[in-house]
């Protein structure tokens, strides 16, 4: 007996009713404000993501789940997966896979911070991700950086300083959905700790500098920095920071 396609079949069986269920929750209004944010909504049923977040608590953690769902294309279907998945069964393959389907923004940042961010491979993966072309792979990269930062607080400083050459290497990126992810994860570096939070400072000084300079990817490099900069120089962060103690 093939223990394992008999699995597989009864995943799939078990997405087929989650796609039922998702499909009978979705509304037109909602497909049509997710489209006005900028989300691909060409397969989507149009349900909350907080809605999706109740049912995943129902279903629990379970990998072959998750790549059923995933496997369906249904955007909805697609958050889910990354909200029941198990960090510690994904490998590299299924990173690859998953990374280059991103369509939209929102999938891309649920899916990192759901579940990528958690896997043995964030670190790894985000590095590579910085530098890659297309729009969201790339900024799957930064919004990993930015949920690690805010996720993991187990991890010490040395990752995040590398991750800050990155950022301003690639702050330079025009692209609306690339800035936004750089200057995502340059504020919540900066958030993590007093000692971050003044290297990412001086980061996005340097930043600025590079961009008063002029060449190509200065006014995305300027408005990244002083994006970060208005953030991480500001006294409700200061003294949440103080007040912790780090």
């Amino acid at each position: 007996m093939d223990t394992g396609c008999g699995a597989h079949a009864a995943a799939a069986a078990r997405a087929a009713a989650v796609v039922a269920r998702i499909e009978a929750l979705g509304s037109e209004a909602d497909r049509a404000g997710m489209a006005r944010y900028g989300i691909d909504v060409e397969r989507a049923a149009g349900v909350s993501i907080y809605e999706l977040r109740r049912i995943a608590k129902e279903l629990g953690r379970d990998h072959e789940l998750a790549l059923a769902l995933w496997a369906t294309g249904l955007h909805e279907a697609r958050h889910l997966a990354g909200m029941v998945d198990d960090p510690a069964l994904v490998d590299e393959d299924q990173m690859e896979d998953w990374v280059r389907a991103f369509d939209s923004w929102d999938l891309c940042d649920q899916t990192t911070s759901n579940l990528f961010d958690k896997t043995p491979l964030a670190y790894v993966k985000a590095r590579e991700w910085c530098g890659r072309e297309p729009e969201f792979e790339k900024r799957a990269g930064f919004a990993t950086i930015a949920a690690l930062a805010v996720q993991d607080k187990a991890t010490g400083d040395e990752p995040f300083d590398e991750f800050l050459a990155l950022i301003r290497r690639e702050a330079g990126d025009g692209r609306n959905y690339v800035k936004k992810a750089v200057s995502w994860a340059l504020r919540n570096i900066g958030k993590r700790d007093l000692a971050l939070n003044a290297a990412a400072v001086t980061c996005a000084e340097q930043i600025l500098a590079d961009a008063e300079a002029g060449g190509e990817g200065a006014r995305s490099a300027r408005w990244v920095a002083r994006d970060a900069l208005c953030e991480l120089r500001s006294d409700k962060v200061r003294r949440r920071l103080e007040a912790r103690g780090r």
